[in-house]
């Protein structure tokens, strides 16, 4: 978290490491669009459901056992599960979606996988925090 005493060259440093890992993120979501099977809209259903999964073990792990420093969470979190999972490529294809019983599964399905990839990162991070205890 930012403070007001905070040098500006470690914000930049921070901001310049977000960057990095956004551009790693959305890149490998881009790669994974070409080479996941089906439609479009189930490449972005599994990145999204990963990507929840990895975002609840980072954000937990912090929580339970605090190995991963700020700047690194913020890096993975903030940078490249952000640009990882995509909301508005979610939105975008759920409208272009024909019928609207697949737009509301596809919905539900991105929702509902999305709360239970966090459960599940929460879990494991709990189950790692447990297992050097």
């Amino acid at each position: 978290m930012a403070t007001a005493n905070e040098h500006p060259l470690v914000r930049l440093e921070t901001a310049a490491l977000i960057g990095i890992g956004g551009f790693a993120g959305s890149n490998l979501r881009y790669f994974l669009d070409g080479v996941a099977p089906g439609p479009q809209a189930m490449g972005t259903l599994l990145v999204n459901a990963a990507g929840s999964i990895a975002l609840g073990f980072i954000l937990y792990e912090a929580m339970y056992s605090g190995l991963l420093g700020e700047r690194t969470r913020l890096v993975a979190a903030t940078g490249f599960l952000s640009s990882f999972t995509t909301y508005s490529t979610f939105a975008v294809q759920t409208a272009l979606l024909e019928s609207p019983l697949w737009m509301v599964l596809n919905v539900f399905a991105n929702y509902a996988l999305g709360f239970a990839g966090v459960l599940v990162g929460r879990q494991l991070a709990r189950t790692i925090e447990g297992s050097d205890g």
